[in-house]
């Protein structure tokens, strides 16, 4: 099931959404000093283009260094990515079909302002998923 939402999702949205984020990890590339941004942007592409099956979640050795550079991130390009997710989201929304889909592209908003510190996980891995109930261990 996860294949065919990836699928429908790479179709959908996920092709273009993918390429704003690599566009503005380009950007970020140009200057040597914001290499940190574009490869961040480049690891969220990749996520955005199969999002089903994984789940980002903030590394825990992140330091102060992530926090000032996720508010650069947010003043820079950051604002842009959220707002094509807003959008992509209310497009996918206009079908019975896309609903789904266009909450899925609501959720990925907080990634698209705060994208350094995030790692990108299986959902399959729990023990590294400190969201994961009990459920999960049983």
């Amino acid at each position: 099931m996860r294949t065919l939402g990836n699928i429908l999702w790479l179709l959908l949205a996920g092709w273009w959404l993918a390429l704003s984020y690599v566009v503005a990890g380009v950007i970020a590339c140009v200057l040597i000093i914001t290499i940190p941004f574009g490869i961040a942007s480049f690891r969220l592409a990749s996520y955005v283009l199969w999002p089903f099956g994984r789940r980002t979640v903030f590394r825990q050795d992140a330091g102060v260094f992530s926090v000032i550079g996720n508010v650069l991130w947010i003043l820079v390009l950051g604002w842009e990515l959220a707002l094509v997710h807003l959008v992509a989201g209310l497009l996918l929304c206009l079908t019975v079909i896309g609903i789904p889909f266009g909450v899925a592209c609501w959720k990925m908003v907080p990634l698209a302002f705060v994208p350094l510190g995030q790692r990108i996980v299986p959902i399959e891995r729990w023990e590294q998923d400190p969201f994961a109930g009990s459920m999960a261990r049983s």
